[in-house]
């Protein structure tokens, strides 16, 4: 919403404003489980009350007046933002739409899709000098969000930066059926928060060609770097392709990070195969360079079960230099550079060492020179895993390897597409099939 509005039509702002309060002080009144919809559209305006007739213009605006239980029906179309629409500038961060109004525990508050129309965030227009930009940044907690679409997020620095489509910061929070691409930005990017569920979003072409070498080395598709006590976050059957550095990333993360489901492919290459950045498809753990004294006391065991990693430039399931051990759990891997690298360090963080404390369980590997390695056997659980260099595989052994399954469209309610990469014809020790 424009910050300042032609003098002639405060009459009708302010005219409009007591409708809706009254439509929603009515609704209060007659029934405290009542609740109410609000309606905006590509074609609306804030001056408007927010019903399906007349909706408002802006998602931004009409978080003022949903309250606990309410829904916020987005209709379809392109919303191209402006600069004039940044809800805040603080330090180098330009944050275009702010969402710090909270749901209740049994009565959320729902920004979605209308029906089965796609609402289209364009931010190719929002270019604030020196700014590092978010385009939803959720503060709020027991908030559910569907169906949204955000592309074309840009980057202005040119030093060490990010852009973010969705910066998650609340708790018992819902992110269903996103679309987060062809941006220079990350997809979603949780830093704080507890309980929140991202629920089969897709992020696609993402890449920075602006910052630093143009490599696009902080444009992943997922982050969760969870701080101290934000405990519960899950990814589930969630996808990234195409992004320049990692698909899923949890560097940093204080507490345990859940990937169920989720799927990585091409990550570490453009859409025409150049190499970019890191390009894991799982990077799971790990501190960076932190000092041992800021690590957590209890290193996190992460959590990477059912997930698929197909041809992404480094590694396919990445341990990342974890001081400690996580479960790699019924996983499948093919033709990334290595398939599963537990590449570990010692707690002081510094001393780099073959990954220890590892629970492997029922995974299979194939199509890569490097199946398994960095890794202590002797100091990690491996049970029923099929490795290429263990069992001599041959192509014929899979019902399919077709990788162009794996980013197929979605059906309508957001299940994944039909693939059977990597399923055995003899489903001998097969674990679940994506």
């Amino acid at each position: 919403m424009p910050f300042d509005y032609p003098v002639e039509s405060k009459m009708k702002f302010l005219i409009n404003i007591l409708v809706a309060i009254a439509v929603s002080v009515t609704c209060s009144v007659a029934s405290s489980a009542e609740t109410h919809s609000w309606y905006v559209a590509p074609t609306g305006d804030d001056f408007n009350p927010g019903t399906l007739e007349k909706p408002f213009a802006s998602v931004q605006h009409a978080q003022e007046f949903a309250n606990p239980g309410d829904t916020v029906f987005i209709r379809g179309g392109v919303y191209k933002l402006q600069e004039s629409q940044i809800a805040s500038r603080k330090g180098i961060f330009a944050r275009i739409i702010v969402l710090n109004k909270s749901g209740l525990p049994d009565q959320p508050i729902t920004y979605r899709a209308y029906e089965n129309e796609k609402p289209i965030f364009d931010c190719s227009d929002v270019k604030p000098s020196d700014l590092r930009v978010t385009v939803f940044y959720v503060s709020g907690s027991w908030l559910r969000f569907i169906g949204l679409d955000i592309t074309a997020v840009q980057v202005t620095i040119e030093n060490h930066t990010q852009s973010i489509c969705v910066e998650s910061q609340g708790s018992h929070n819902t992110f269903e059926r996103l679309s987060l691409h062809d941006s220079q930005a990350i997809g979603i990017y949780h830093v704080r928060g507890s309980h929140n569920l991202f629920y089969r979003c897709d992020a696609w072409n993402n890449w920075d060609v602006v910052s630093e070498n143009g490599k696009g080395e902080n444009v992943d598709g997922f982050g969760c770097h969870s701080t101290k006590g934000s405990v519960g976050n899950v990814f589930r059957e969630c996808r990234a392709w195409f992004n320049s550095d990692d698909g899923f990333d949890c560097i940093s993360a204080h507490e345990v990070v859940t990937f169920e489901n989720c799927w990585a492919a091409y990550n570490g290459y453009s859409p025409h195969f150049e190499p970019l950045a890191n390009g894991n498809g799982f990077k799971v753990g790990g501190y960076g360079s932190h000092a041992a004294s800021d690590l957590p006391k209890l290193i996190p065991r992460h959590v990477v079960r059912d997930c698929l990693a197909v041809r992404n430039k480094s590694s396919g399931f990445y341990a990342n230099h974890h001081p400690g051990g996580c479960d790699w759990i019924a996983n499948r891997a093919y033709r990334n550079g290595s398939n599963f690298n537990m590449q570990g360090r010692l707690i002081d963080n510094r001393t780099e060492t073959p990954g220890y404390g590892h629970k492997l369980h029922s995974n299979l590997s194939y199509g890569s020179r490097n199946d398994l390695r960095n890794i202590d056997v002797a100091k990690c659980e491996l049970i029923g895993n099929i490795f290429a260099d263990e069992e001599k595989f041959i192509d014929q052994d899979f019902v399919s390897l077709n990788e162009r399954a794996v980013t197929q469209e979605r059906t309508v309610d957001g299940l994944l597409p039909k693939c059977q990469l990597l399923q055995r014809i003899d489903n001998l020790k097969s674990s679940t099939n994506p």
